[in-house]
């Protein structure tokens, strides 16, 4: 096959993050290159071997510069790609001696792994210089003199010299990263998305609120104070390049110093940053000081809340405010996001009047929770992310509060004017309000702190709302495929918003969870690891519950009732739990009621060590006798089936249906019931009680065991105030043995 050698001028490729291509045509043109075909991640352009190391000295956008070596349709087996790979004149790009590294990205249906795809072209490399009689190169892959870059799609293939070397995103300046950092080339192309380099140019000012290690700051500074983004780093793929002009590269770096030196010394933009952390802060200086800007870039500890308006900044003095808040991307998040979302927008409308807000997220619709309409949404990844930046201008109709006073506007509820509520959000909110009002008598006169407020009241807010003390659980009933999803976030969202104010509780306190059905082992399965536990009190008891970590919270509200009765039940008798779950109603039982004693032993039966180990901790919070109450972990039909003695009180609460692994077959409450109450009646004593509950909406209980028992349904009676717009959330029956 013939020899290609690279066509004059030369043809090279400029990779970068998907959606950044067309942005990154423009930069390519400004720098002197010709751009020629924008395509997917990547800006194929023209121009002399200056315009490429131009590229690579200054391209905010760009990852990789590619100086194209063959372009050539048509390439599927490895055959073909090592023949290409060996027809080009690889003596008159690598120096003898020096190591080589081979990135191939893309497959065919002949090749279809990376590795074996850069093997290949490796092969035609040392197949084209065994035959000229030269040595073969050294491969190393992480630390070459000379990386190529090969790639295959659609039977399309470029075969090229790396001339950036390692991804030029990474600036230098940046060392240990921190959480979910934004790269340096995406923050490029936020703000030359949000207009900063012409903002800039005009003396505005910047302010990001949220920095965290200043990434955003450091690429602002540097654009105002004309710096090449890569002017500090020492090395670049060209540099192992045989065709390297050393010269001309030369030459390019004094220009882009002598800029940088006059461009800090010119630079008046006020460039401010704010976080409450001050781990990123310190992270921020340090790599201020690397990128060789500290003196451009102001940094204070200061939470959202506190954003006030610099210092020293003209009354007309104009601006970007411009930040990267966290997306919420586990849904237990959303509570504090939402008040952060609107904190942003409270503090842009007080302090920045007339000014620029560019906001980057991956939920857009917390964007709305600021209150400001985004006049142009750009779609962006932020790594495997969908994300949108949102433009908004700030209303200059507000005069700014004065600095000194704005902190402790945004501490003082209500001191700042939030975003209007929707009609439907001002009708959520009355709507907890009277429930209050509703419930207000009963919570006095009970004591209780642990109750449920709302449950899905009105059908477009489908959550339900229990308060645990100053602590509020959120579960968000999942909607059917008919809602538009969209719409059910942005209810979710407003909901959300409400709560805070309405409620009295810190957004922080407010935790949420989605409700669908569950089966097996997803109910015991962790939602989260933060180990939150706290006490709260139910009548004599004093209980562990944990309202972040799994679906449900270790207590069962709704079965207060029946727990309640169960103290009242148990005097000095013989108590058993099956399906215990945290053993609170053992608890209850145990320690009995103001007028009489409790049970004088117990056994609590459960399959989860979770759950036994909770009701252990219940146990010693109680000051219960583990003698005495006793946690058994069995599947509670074998251990009624192999178990010995009898009981005078027996609470069986099985859950509507599990296939746990541990257990020998499935379990269906209305399909199992029957034979679970019978062997439950054979552990009960004489004249004993058992009480039977579940949770099954449409339980229709066994005819034959009304025949073979006495039994009472007594759930009319066991849901107390704030339970009653839901009399099928659970079932109870008494049981007795007949003739007794």
């Amino acid at each position: 096959m013939t020899e290609k050698s690279p066509p004059t001028p030369h043809t090279f490729l400029a990779t970068c993050p998907k959606g950044l291509e067309g942005l990154l045509s423009d930069e390519l043109a400004a720098l002197g290159a010709t751009p020629v075909k924008t395509t997917v991640a990547g800006v194929h352009f023209e121009g002399k071997l200056m315009a490429a190391y131009r590229a690579c000295l200054w391209s905010r956008l760009a990852n990789r510069v590619v100086l194209c070596l063959v372009r050539e349709e048509g390439v599927e087996t490895p055959e073909h790609l090592r023949a290409i790979s060996a027809g080009i004149d690889w003596a008159s790009h690598l120096p003898t001696g020096r190591s080589l590294a081979v990135d191939f990205h893309g497959r065919s249906d002949a090749i279809r792994h990376t590795m074996f795809g850069a093997q290949t072209v490796k092969d035609g490399v040392v197949q084209r210089l065994e035959a000229e009689g030269k040595p073969r190169p050294v491969i190393e892959p992480r630390t070459s003199d000379l990386r190529l870059y090969t790639h295959l799609y659609r039977g399309r293939l470029t075969i090229g010299i790396d001339l950036s070397g390692e991804s030029l995103h990474r600036r230098g300046y940046r060392r240990g990263a921190g959480h979910a950092p934004l790269k340096e080339n995406l923050a490029a192309a936020l703000l030359i998305r949000a207009g900063w380099p012409d903002m800039a140019r005009q003396g505005a000012a910047l302010v990001d609120p949220l920095c965290g290690a200043g990434t955003l700051l450091i690429e602002a500074g540097m654009m105002a104070a004309d710096m090449a983004p890569n002017l500090w780093r020492e090395r670049f793929g060209f540099h192992g390049w045989a065709g390297h002009d050393a010269a001309g590269w030369r030459e390019l770096k004094r220009e882009a110093e002598a800029r940088a030196s006059i461009g800090r010394k010119r630079c008046r933009n006020g460039l401010f940053g704010a976080d409450q952390s001050p781990p990123a802060l310190e992270a921020a200086r340090a790599n201020a000081m690397r990128a060789g800007i500290p003196a451009l870039i102001e940094l204070k500890g200061a939470a959202l809340k506190e954003l006030e308006r610099p210092a020293g900044l003209a009354a007309e003095q104009s601006g970007l405010l411009i930040t990267n808040p966290p997306y919420g991307e586990r849904l237990g998040e959303l509570p504090e996001l939402v008040e952060l979302y609107s904190q942003l927008g409270e503090r842009a409308r007080q302090g920045f009047p007339g000014w620029r807000l560019a906001l980057f997220t991956a939920n857009p619709d917390l964007g709305h929770r600021t209150g400001l309409r985004a006049h142009k949404q750009y779609s962006l990844k932020n790594g495997p992310l969908d994300a949108r930046l949102l433009l908004m201008q700030v209303p200059d109709d507000a005069a700014p509060s004065p600095a000194s006073d704005m902190g402790e506007a945004g501490d003082t509820p209500g001191a700042t004017a939030r975003p209007a509520r929707s009609q439907s959000a001002q009708m959520f909110a009355n709507r907890l309000q009277k429930n209050r009002k509703r419930l207000n008598k009963w919570l006095k006169r009970s004591g209780e702190s642990c109750y449920r407020l709302y449950d899905a009241d009105m059908p477009e807010y489908a959550l339900a709302i229990d308060l645990y003390g100053d602590r509020v659980h959120v579960q968000e009933y999942a909607p059917p495929r008919s809602v538009n999803a969209d719409q059910a976030q942005k209810r979710l969202h407003e909901a959300l918003g409400v709560m805070p104010e309405v409620l009295g509780v810190d957004p922080g306190r407010i935790v949420i969870k989605r409700r669908q059905r569950q089966a097996g082992r997803a109910q015991y399965e962790k939602q989260a690891a933060s180990g939150e536990r706290f006490e709260v009190r139910e009548g004599r008891a004093r209980l562990w519950v944990n309202l972040r970590d799994y679906l449900d919270t270790g207590l069962f509200l709704d079965h207060r009732p029946v727990r309640r009765m169960l103290a009242e039940m148990a005097a000095g008798k013989r108590f058993l739990n099956l399906f215990c779950y945290t053993a609170a109603a053992t608890v209850q039982a145990a320690l009995g009621t103001e007028k009489g004693a409790g049970a004088s032993d117990s056994v609590s039966v459960d399959l989860s060590n979770t759950y036994l180990d909770w009701a252990r901790d219940n146990f010693s919070l109680n000051r219960l006798d583990p003698a005495r109450h006793r946690v058994v972990r069995d599947d509670c039909v074998h251990w009624l089936e192999t178990a010995g003695g009898k009981f005078d009180i027996i609470f069986l609460d099985p859950p509507t249906f599990s296939n746990s692994k541990k257990m020998t077959d499935t379990l269906d409450v209305q399909r199992d019931h029957g034979r679970l109450v019978r062997l439950a009646m054979a552990r009960l004593a004489p004249g004993g009680t058992l009480v039977f509950s579940n949770n099954q909406r449409r339980f229709k209980l066994d005819a034959d065991l009304t025949a073979s028992f006495e039994v009472k349904d007594i759930s009319a009676q066991t849901f107390d105030p704030d339970f009653k717009r839901r009399p099928d959330l659970h079932h109870c029956f008494l049981i007795r043995h007949l003739d007794e």
